[in-house]
């Protein structure tokens, strides 16, 4: 889940406590009136509507990620547009509440503040009203798993997609091992692209530096944007090499159960139909091979369904 929103706090907070969170960031010593102090539910480890989810190592590794981190609108990361600070972070069990999966929610909330002026007055008006309580986030994760076989989404080892069922269960992404946090930001409409949800996972930071760098332009990349291109190309590497040793283990798995089956190929033609399946393909042709069509027979030659309800140990 990308986004979340402002929530009524359930505990009494100290008040003075807060206020020495609050002016770490202030140049100048604050007061109490002239601040106001809100909490925010900023993500869970439910699937949202992007099929994705945070697991929940990963909400207590953002637990300290968003601590300082600042509050926008419309993920628009210009000056005018910041509006509130985070002093402080939380994950926390939801009484009562479990995920679509069934297992206990679990969300990441935050003590945020936002200075008191008339410039922020109908924005602190609009919190108190109900009117904006919903957010989403910005932060980076380094892997994105495929909940069906578990390698990474989307990479040559993954040819499932998210959304879709396979033999009835959903394929979703597990968001692991969170990098950064960047902001979290009050929207209109959470969890839709087009109102600038975002991650800032590695892939779609790529893709945009792919563009760059495919234009006419000459391009600069910055210290950190190079360094994670140079990640993102090594990673791509090793995928490829793992992926090339496992279709070649694949294929020679298929031309054993083939032969086993008493299939027999010309050469050129078996590498020819092999060399041409994805690896999806090739899976499935070998689970369908290996399948057993006969009962298991037991050492005694009694069938699965002879020993039924036979209790002695025999060897």
């Amino acid at each position: 889940m990308k986004n979340g929103q402002v929530i009524k706090s359930a505990e009494q907070n100290d008040l003075n406590r807060e206020m020495e969170l609050v002016n770490r960031y202030a140049r100048r010593e604050l007061s109490a009136d002239e601040v106001y102090l809100f909490t925010v539910a900023l993500c869970d480890n439910d699937i949202d509507r992007d099929y994705e989810r945070f697991t929940v190592e990963s909400l207590f590794a953002l637990e300290a990620l968003f601590v300082g981190k600042t509050g926008i609108i419309d993920h628009n990361p210009t000056a005018k547009n910041q509006k509130a600070r985070i002093i402080s972070c939380k994950v926390e069990s939801v009484d009562g509440a479990v995920t679509a999966l069934g297992d206990q929610l679990f969300r990441l909330t935050a003590r945020a503040y936002i200075r008191r002026t008339d410039g922020n007055a109908e924005l602190i008006e609009a919190i108190e009203s109900g009117i904006v309580k919903e957010v989403s986030v910005g932060c980076s994760v380094e892997h994105t798993v495929c909940s069906i076989c578990r390698n990474e989404l989307h990479s040559p080892l993954c040819a499932h997609q998210k959304g879709k069922e396979y033999d009835g269960e959903l394929c979703y992404g597990e968001l692991v091992q969170p990098q950064d946090a960047y902001e979290f930001s009050f929207v209109a409409v959470p969890a839709q692209r087009a109102a600038g949800v975002m991650k800032g996972y590695k892939e779609k930071d790529m893709n945009e530096i792919w563009k760059s760098l495919t234009g006419e332009n000459e391009v600069t990349l910055t210290k950190g944007e190079a360094g994670q291109l140079k990640a993102y190309i090594e990673r791509l590497e090793n995928d490829h090499d793992y992926a090339k040793a496992y279709r070649e283990e694949l294929t020679q798995r298929l031309k054993t159960a083939l032969r086993e089956k008493g299939v027999a190929l010309d050469f050129a033609v078996e590498n020819g139909i092999l060399t041409k399946l994805s690896l999806s393909e090739a899976q499935a042709l070998l689970k369908a091979l290996c399948r057993r069509e006969q009962k298991k027979v037991s050492q005694l030659g009694a069938t699965d369904d002879e020993m039924t309800g036979n209790t002695e140990f025999r060897i």
